[in-house]
């Protein structure tokens, strides 16, 4: 962590992008980050992509529902330490998601739930040939298992999306909860270089 990174003065919070797997979850987390460091705030990324993998592994691997739970104990404890916490599993059960709402909630932790929603169709044909569910994915199928979130915070079909404008759409929903805020001073990189950049309407 560089001292760059320490500068923001926000308050911490968990991101949870959850999908099927291949809707989109670790590159729009990645690029969100990008764009949330370029404004100096803290980031941390758990991902349960198998190439990408930074979740919790151990005896709940099999277990989804208790792998989610230790997954939001971390991104919670992580949150309430000042860092934006940006969790890309799939979590496939509506009541492991729950919990670990509620758990933030008993907290006072900011919590913001993204479903990224993309027919099974398309999901299908993004996936590498041959992969593996990631930590937080049941074994061995988690499309078949999967429960959409009934009531997420912000939903998106990033089938119809790209992902400049997805990772847009969730900053700008953080915004809007004050989970990101103007005091996270200093310009990007593209507002050092022209200075009318971020002034659109």
């Amino acid at each position: 962590m560089n001292d760059d990174g320490l500068r923001c003065g926000c308050a911490g919070a968990t991101v949870w992008f959850t999908g099927l797997p291949g809707s989109g979850k670790t590159t729009i987390a990645q690029a969100l980050a990008d764009a949330l460091r370029e404004r100096r705030h803290r980031v941390e990324i758990l991902d349960g992509d198998p190439r990408y993998a930074t979740l919790p592994t151990g005896p709940a691997r099999d277990d989804p529902h208790r792998h989610t739970e230790r997954t939001g104990l971390a991104a919670e404890v992580l949150a309430r330490n000042g860092f934006l916490t940006l969790v890309s599993a799939t979590a496939p059960g509506a009541a492991g998601r729950a919990a670990v709402r509620r758990r933030h909630e008993a907290s006072g932790t900011p919590y913001v739930e993204i479903h990224l929603d993309a027919p099974r169709s398309v999901c299908a044909k993004r996936r590498p040939t041959g992969e593996e569910p990631g930590p937080a994915a049941p074994t061995p199928s988690p499309d078949e298992t999967y429960e959409p979130p009934p009531d997420p915070d912000l939903r998106l079909t990033t089938h119809h999306m790209s992902v400049t404008q997805t990772a847009a759409a969730v900053y700008a929903l953080l915004a809007e909860k004050g989970v990101v805020r103007s005091r996270c001073t200093g310009p990007t990189k593209a507002e050092a270089a022209d200075p009318l950049a971020g002034q659109g309407t």
